[in-house]
């Protein structure tokens, strides 16, 4: 979607799950989406709302590399969602059933899966201290942190806590808090899980320079990769959250997500 006035911008409205997403192609053009921007889309009484705002861009060796503004202005590596969004959307354009992505957090790899849903492959998880990243050497499997969550980076950290009652936690006041913990020098994504059958988990999700979101593809392959290394699961689990399911698998060559997307409607933003 391309419009060649300067005063427009184009613009593609898409979901995962709720988990919602404004997407610019800046193919072919100069970049015009930054930091004021993202804020001004993001408003969602005064512009468009999102979670995560992408552009798309070109870059030698790949079909699209994309990157990641979260509603605060802020640049994220990774984004599940919106990957696996934009892959469906490329997908039916071109025809193809597989494309490779380049983010800020690798290259991805994006396969068509059964039931129109997309499967991406989004990389091996940062177990490591240094990698998530946290402010100094811990195991990263228990956090001195009151509820012994798990850290996980998946190109952006995550906080994972493992509960026996999710709708009994204060997900506004504990994510808030968690977030700005002074354990993750660059903040962090937060999860609340509850385990509810074999490899089958209820999840919630405070993300970083959003809030409360109804999914998030990045949280839930972190939150796979916190309860298989806990022994709560195996690799392979069904995560339901407030806004539907995802099936991840962390295999050895990264963590496969699956789920459903959604292209909701297109439009013109006025700059």
């Amino acid at each position: 979607m391309t419009d060649k006035n300067p005063e427009f911008l184009p613009f593609m409205k898409m979901h995962g799950l709720g988990n919602d997403f404004v997407v610019v192609d800046e193919r072919g053009c100069a970049p015009r989406v930054d930091a004021a921007v993202a804020i001004a889309m993001a408003d969602r009484h005064r512009g468009i709302g999102f979670d995560q705002l992408t552009t798309l861009s070109e870059r030698d060796g790949v079909d699209v590399h994309l990157t990641f503004w979260n509603a605060d202005g802020s640049q994220s590596a990774a984004c599940g969602n919106a990957t696996r969004c934009i892959a469906r959307y490329m997908m039916d354009q071109s025809g193809s059933r597989s494309l490779t992505i380049s983010t800020d957090r690798g290259t991805l790899y994006a396969v068509a899966a059964n039931d129109g849903m997309v499967s991406i492959n989004m990389g091996h998880p940062q177990l490591d201290w240094a990698d998530v990243p946290l402010a100094s050497e811990m195991d990263t499997v228990h956090l001195p942190i009151d509820g012994d969550p798990v850290a996980t980076g998946m190109g952006n950290p995550h906080c994972t806590f493992f509960v026996d009652d999710i709708d009994s936690i204060d997900l506004a006041a504990r994510g808030a808090e968690t977030e700005h913990h002074p354990l993750f020098p660059q903040r962090t994504n937060v999860q609340f899980a509850q385990l509810i059958g074999p490899d089958h988990i209820r999840m919630r999700v405070w993300e970083r320079g959003v809030g409360i979101t109804l999914a998030s593809g990045s949280s839930s392959c972190a939150t796979t990769v916190a309860a298989s290394r806990r022994g709560l699961t195996g690799r392979k689990v069904q995560i339901d959250l407030d806004g539907g399911t995802l099936w991840i698998e962390w295999r050895d060559d990264g963590v496969w997500m699956t789920g459903k997307t959604a292209h909701v409607f297109d439009g013109i933003w006025r700059v």
